[in-house]
């Protein structure tokens, strides 16, 4: 089976003219005959990019939410009103109230539509916090166990304004695609860590080997001694591909490409990642 990946949504855009590049995620994974999109962006560029890519959202039947915040989730609304109902999975956390405090501020950043006003565009929502299989070969990872002690999350992250509830954002969720070259893994955020992400779907698909990540890894508000720890775990599992984006941070992207010179690639808007 030919899985290909194509990179929709990014922080910046890549080669193709006239796309462009928006705080937030979505990519378009066909896996043989059959194709979903994962994550929606921020809703400025989705619609935009499809078309300059040439990419007809409306053969796509089924939405699947890496976690329930702005810029992986805004772009349901105009993706239900340009392309028609969809099937969107997610955790049963998803819409839970959300907020990032910076400096004494705060900003919502949750899924910025009620579940109500989403179903009444013709959205069909499938929650589940379990490892389930979403197309042949291609799965959803569910709720992902924290083990890994240096994987803190973002500590700005709540659950109300005040900052008295951190929100360790359990409805985070990954994809992983069992190739003939190994695991391929494709982030939103990455909120559970990747290497614990990793670990999870090395156990529940009895798959050693891991060909690549790609996505979001969050390393962008993450401190140094996380970083180093990071890419020291990462070098073991001896990923071919490594194409970090969106919430990765320039540092952190850096510092993946001294580490893995011969299989680092950005990932930006328009790029496509293929493997069998």
């Amino acid at each position: 089976m030919i899985c290909r990946i194509k990179v929709l949504c990014d922080n910046s855009a890549g080669s193709i003219s006239g796309t462009l590049g928006e705080h937030g995620f979505a990519a378009l994974v066909q896996a043989g005959d059959q194709s979903l999109l994962f994550d929606t962006g921020g809703g400025h560029t989705l619609l935009h990019n499809a078309q300059r890519m040439n990419i007809d959202l409306k053969s796509v039947d089924q939405v699947v939410l890496s976690h329930g915040h702005y810029d992986h989730a805004g772009g349901l609304w105009p993706l239900l009103q340009a392309a028609g109902p969809k099937r969107v999975l997610a955790h049963p956390e998803i819409f839970t109230r959300r907020y990032v405090l910076r400096e004494g501020s705060a900003r919502s950043v949750g899924v910025p539509y009620s579940e109500e006003f989403l179903t009444g565009l013709g959205a069909s929502f499938s929650y589940s916090d379990a490892f389930r299989e979403v197309v042949p070969g291609v799965f959803l990872t569910g709720e992902v166990p924290r083990r890994t002690g240096y994987e803190e999350g973002d500590a700005g992250l709540f659950c109300d304004e005040a900052g008295c509830h951190r929100d360790q954002v359990p409805d985070d969720q990954s994809l992983v695609i069992v190739t003939e070259k190994g695991l391929l893994l494709l982030l939103g955020c990455c909120h559970a860590g990747v290497v614990n992400t990793l670990e999870l779907a090395r156990e529940k698909t009895g798959v050693e080997q891991v060909y690549g990540v790609m996505g979001g890894c969050h390393l962008a508000f993450s401190s140094q001694p996380q970083i180093d720890a990071t890419i020291k775990a990462l070098k073991r599992y001896g990923l071919k591909k490594i194409c970090p984006g969106h919430c990765t941070g320039f540092h952190a992207a850096a510092r993946l490409a001294a580490a893995f010179p011969g299989g680092f690639k950005p990932m930006q808007v328009g790029y496509v990642l293929e493997v069998d």
